[in-house]
């Protein structure tokens, strides 16, 4: 028979169990109980823990799996997943070359400073008036040559002194390590754009030349958008894939 969740975990709901376990497991990790590269308990122990049958803690773990959120080994348990620079640069980066090739991708920081939000920084990340974000420009090379033209933006208050760091390459990784917030998945859509004089000027492209823009909400375990990124892309020599399963 199917037991109930402990009643101080969990409220009451019409959802399937394994999912309100995947839900209490998924807090863990946000309230930093469980933090990245951690083993968890065993599915015997957490079985024990939320009330549950073993085959509950089983499925909750296969969707977390699923999800990216944990990582499971056989022999040696299952894990919190942590960012690594280079699986998380390719499994959010779908830019490669016209062959299918993967670029190798590199930066140069152009700035990184901090400012009241304007309007679409408000509304993308779902800020209150007033907010304050830091706002990180940057060109992205690949293969060596000067292709993407970026402006990123991050809530101060989640990422107090991301404008005195060195900025990485990649930034999922140093979000989760630094400050606890791990990028769970992302939000993209895509249009066809004229180069603007910022473009002109950081990836040495012509006035009005054809760009690939991508506008990416990043979000996190929690649901909420902690960064937007607007990308503006020289496609002369690469193409955005994007794998349909």
């Amino acid at each position: 028979m199917r037991r109930q969740l402990n009643p101080s975990e969990a409220p009451p709901t019409s959802r399937p169990l394994y999912v309100q376990v995947k839900e209490l497991m998924t807090r863990r990790i946000i309230d930093g109980a469980w933090t990245p590269g951690m083993a968890l308990p065993s599915e015997f122990t957490l079985a024990e823990q939320f009330g549950v049958s073993q085959g509950t803690v089983r499925k909750a773990l296969d969707a977390l799996s699923g999800e990216n959120i944990v990582v499971r080994f056989q022999g040696r348990g299952t894990f919190v997943a942590a960012h690594d620079p280079h699986d998380t640069l390719f499994h959010f980066f779908h830019l490669v070359g016209t062959d299918g090739a993967r670029p190798r991708v590199e930066s140069r920081l152009l700035s990184c400073r901090r400012g009241k939000a304007n309007r679409e920084e408000l509304r993308n990340l779902g800020l209150p008036a007033g907010a304050t974000v830091i706002r990180i420009r940057r060109v992205r090379l690949l293969d060596g040559a000067d292709a993407i033209h970026e402006l990123i933006s991050v809530p101060a208050e989640l990422f107090d002194d991301l404008d005195r760091q060195t900025i990485p390459n990649e930034l999922y990784s140093l979000y989760q390590a630094r400050y606890g917030v791990t990028v769970s998945r992302a939000i993209e859509h895509l249009r066809a754009v004229g180069a603007d004089a910022e473009d002109v000027k950081a990836i040495g492209v012509d006035m009005q030349a054809p760009l690939l823009e991508i506008d990416r909400r990043a979000i996190s375990l929690d649901g909420r958008a902690i960064e937007w990124r607007l990308s503006r892309c020289d496609t002369r020599l690469h193409r955005y894939q994007s794998e349909v399963v």
